[in-house]
C-alpha cells in the first residue's frame, strides 16, 4: 500500500523521524504498527524515499523490531554483522540493514502499540545507550500523537462489529407506543420507537448516534423507518416517525416515505438536531405534507432551537419534552411552562403531544392546561401492534399506572 498523503498526525510523527534520523545519522527511520502476525511501516522518513515509503508490510516474525521485543536482540545493534540471529533476518540481506535500535511505542493503558526505529546501512560503531534514550524520549511523543485516532478506530471498529449485524438483517426491532387523547382516552396514534439488543444496554439515541460515527446513520434511520412504514397497515391511527434533517434530504429517505400512506404520518424533527437551512428542509417537506403528511417539531421545551424550528416550518404538531412533562402535577413552575407552550401551539394551529406521562395526575394536569393528546409509561411502553389497547381509561389518581402492572 502506497500513501499518496499524509494525514496530520502522520506528518507529525514524520517529523519526530525526521530528528531521529538526522540525530543518529543514520539513513532510515520509520514507525511500526505490530497486530500479531504483520508489521506495518505506517510513517517512514528516509534518505532514499523512493524505496522505502508509507505503508510497507513484512511479517512480523520475521522483523528486527520483534527479535528486539522478544529479547533475541539488543534495542541497541551497532553492527549487525556482529549478531548471527539479526544475520538470519530477511532485513539483513535485503535492504542489507547493518546498524539498528528499536523502542517500543507503548499507550497510555500500556497497550504496546509498534515500534520507533531508526536503520542504516552501514554499521556505526557510534550508537549507545544514550541513542536509544533519544529514540524512548521520540517514541513517547510519537505514542501521545496517534494515540487518539488509535482509539477512534478502536472504538469505530467496535461499533463497526456491534451495528453491521443489525444492518444485515434490516435494522432495528421497531415497536410502537401509544398516543392517547387525553380527554377521551382513546388511542389516536403511536410513536414508532426503535429497539436495539438488550444485551448493549445503550440507549436508541445512542446507538443512532454511534451509527454516525462510522458513516451509516442515514442508512441507519432510513432502516427503522422503513420498519415503522411496515406498522401502518397493521395499527389503527397514525404512525408517528422519526428522522433527523440530515437523514431527510437523503434520496432513500424520500422514497421510502413516498411509498406511504402519508396522511397517516406524522413525522418528527427532534429539537436537538441542528438545522442547516430551512428553506431547503420546507422545500423537501412540500410536496410530502401536500399529500398529507404532518410535520411534528420533537422534544420541545428542552432547549432553546424549538422556537425557531416552530417560527420557520409550522408544524402540524408540537412534542412537548419529557423534561417539562414527568413531575408536572407536583410542581409549581412546569406547570406555566406547559400552558405557554400550548398556548403557542393553539396561536400556530398546531396539536400538542405530551411525552413522559407517567402518572394519572399527569395526564388530568395536562388536560386541564389544554394539552390534547398524551404518550408515556402511564399509559403503556413501546410494544408490538397486538398488544395495543384502543382505550386507556383514567384511573384514580394514585393508583399503579397500568404499564407497571
Amino acid at each position: 500500500m502506497v500513501r499518496n498523503k499524509r494525514s496530520e498526525s502522520e506528518q507529525q510523527v514524520a517529523d519526530l523521524l525526521q530528528t531521529a534520523r538526522e540525530s543518529l545519522g543514520l539513513s532510515l527511520a520509520f514507525m511500526t504498527r505490530m497486530d500479531g502476525t504483520t508489521q506495518h511501516l505506517e510513517v517512514v522518513d528516509s534518505s532514499i524515499p523512493w524505496v522505502f515509503r508509507d505503508g510497507a508490510t513484512q511479517r512480523q516474525e520475521t522483523s528486527f523490531c520483534q527479535a528486539i521485543m522478544d529479547g533475541r536482540l539488543p534495542a541497541v545493534i551497532p553492527d549487525v554483522r556482529e549478531f548471527p540471529e539479526a544475520m538470519k533476518l530477511p532485513a539483513a540481506r535485503m535492504p542489507r540493514l547493518r546498524s539498528f535500535v528499536s523502542v517500543p511505542m507503548v499507550l497510555s493503558d500500556g497497550t504496546v502499540y509498534g515500534t520507533f526505529c531508526a536503520a542504516g546501512f552501514a554499521a556505526d560503531k557510534q550508537l549507545s545507550k544514550r541513542d536509544r534514550a533519544l529514540m524512548e524520549v521520540l517514541a513517547r511523543a510519537a505514542s501521545l500523537i496517534i494515540e487518539p485516532g488509535v482509539r477512534q478506530r478502536a472504538r469505530n471498529a467496535e461499533i463497526e462489529a456491534r451495528l453491521r449485524p443489525v444492518i444485515d438483517i434490516g435494522g432495528p426491532v421497531v415497536l410502537l407506543q401509544p398516543i392517547v387523547d387525553l380527554a377521551t382516552r382513546r388511542r389516536v396514534g403511536t410513536e414508532a420507537l426503535s429497539r436495539f439488543p438488550s444485551e448493549w444496554k445503550l440507549p436508541p439515541d445512542r446507538c443512532f448516534a454511534d451509527a454516525g460515527l462510522i458513516g451509516e446513520r442515514e442508512r441507519l434511520e432510513v432502516l427503522a423507518l422503513r420498519g415503522a412504514g411496515a406498522h401502518l397497515g397493521r395499527v389503527s391511527g397514525y404512525v408517528a416517525m422519526n428522522v433527523s434533517p440530515a437523514t431527510l434530504f437523503t434520496r432513500d429517505c424520500i422514497d421510502v416515505l413516498e411509498r406511504m400512506p402519508l396522511d397517516r404520518v406524522v413525522l418528527e424533527l427532534s429539537e436537538h438536531e441542528p438545522i442547516e437551512d430551512y428553506d431547503a428542509l420546507k422545500a423537501v417537506l412540500a410536496p410530502l405534507r401536500a399529500r398529507g403528511m404532518r410535520l411534528a417539531i420533537d422534544d420541545v421545551g428542552a432547549g432553546f432551537s424549538s422556537l425557531r424550528h416552530i417560527v420557520i416550518t409550522a408544524p402540524d404538531v408540537i412534542k412537548l419534552d419529557r423534561s417539562i412533562v414527568t413531575g408536572l402535577s407536583a410542581d409549581a413552575v412546569l406547570p406555566v411552562v406547559v400552558k405557554s407552550l400550548v398556548d403557542l401551539a393553539r396561536a400556530t394551529g398546531a396539536q400538542v403531544v405530551a411525552e413522559g406521562v407517567e402518572t394519572e395526575a399527569d395526564a388530568t394536569t395536562l388536560a386541564r392546561l389544554g394539552a390534547g393528546l398524551g404518550q408515556g409509561w402511564h399509559f403503556g411502553r413501546a410494544t408490538t401492534c397486538g398488544d395495543l389497547r384502543d382505550e386507556y381509561p383514567a384511573e384514580p389518581v394514585g393508583a399503579p399506572a397500568a404499564a407497571a402492572r
